[in-house]
């Protein structure tokens, strides 16, 4: 262990007087501005990802279809007669009085 430090001198008072191969005392003021500019990014990257629901793969959710629906967009689409839709939407219904739609 005492071998490797004595190596090892050298080395450390190279970089031991604060200067790190002597690039100067102003390139603090650009690791500063880089790192305000990388913590910036970082936190408008996070308020767009909230602001977008904070989720990465969105699944939409199935829209839930009423059987009564499909039979009116049936209706209106011809595919069935109103005595049909009549017929069917009292099954779904349970009633036999339920209005529908008038035959005008």
């Amino acid at each position: 262990m005492i071998h490797t430090l004595a190596a090892l001198s050298p080395l450390i008072a190279q970089f031991g007087d604060g200067h790190h191969t002597d690039w100067g005392d102003g390139w603090w003021i650009l690791m500063a501005a880089g790192m305000a500019l990388f913590w910036f990014a970082l936190v408008a990257a996070a308020v767009v990802w909230l602001a977008r629901g904070g989720s990465i793969t969105r699944a939409q959710e199935p829209t839930r279809v009423s059987a009564l629906d499909v039979l009116e967009r049936r209706l209106a689409e011809g595919d069935i007669t109103i005595d049909e839709y009549r017929e069917r939407r009292a099954v779904l219904t349970g009633s036999d009085q339920r209005p529908g739609p008038s035959d005008e």
